[in-house]
């Protein structure tokens, strides 16, 4: 009898575990969506068509940043050789928060991670649950490239008043 008890508590704690990563990973869904994620890094959103088959999945126009040079907003699924798949969860909550990737390259300063920073460790843990949930998706994109160097594709110009 015991081992019956033993067994259904097991159960109930690994359904209980379940339960819980599903609530991270809707609520990472829900951060995302508010925080506007998709809006530079979901193919077609420049363009008014965003590939909402593919969400998250990488810009396919960049932006130039006057100075800095041009932008595209990165593939965030978890596609190992073009999306974030070998980054940790501790990786992509790092990036977030303070815009630096695991290899220390700066992420383009648009990238609102001062704003990030302050999201709270289940927050943070719930985006990247969620990023970590997305189906992955082949999609290798430009850039960035540096002042003066040929774009790999197309981008915006932001035009600083004078």
């Amino acid at each position: 009898m015991r081992l019956l008890g033993g067994l259904t508590m097991v159960a109930l704690l690994l359904a209980s575990a379940g339960a819980m990563a599903n609530d991270a990973v809707k609520r990472g869904a829900y951060l995302v969506h508010i925080m506007g994620c998709g809006d530079c890094h979901t193919p077609g959103y420049f363009l008014g068509k965003p590939d909402l088959a593919h969400p998250l999945s990488g810009s396919d126009v960049g932006f130039e940043i006057p100075g800095l040079g041009i932008f595209w907003g990165p593939n965030l699924t978890p596609d190992p050789e073009t999306g974030l798949g070998k980054w940790s969860a501790a990786d992509m909550i790092t990036a977030i928060r303070t815009g630096v990737t695991p290899d220390g390259r700066k992420l383009a300063p648009i990238m609102p991670s001062a704003n990030f920073a302050t999201l709270t460790d289940a927050d943070a843990q719930a985006v990247a649950a969620y990023l970590r949930s997305l189906p992955p998706t082949k999609h290798a994109v430009s850039g960035p490239t540096k002042p003066g160097e040929t774009p790999a594709g197309p981008y915006f110009k932001i035009v600083v008043p004078q």
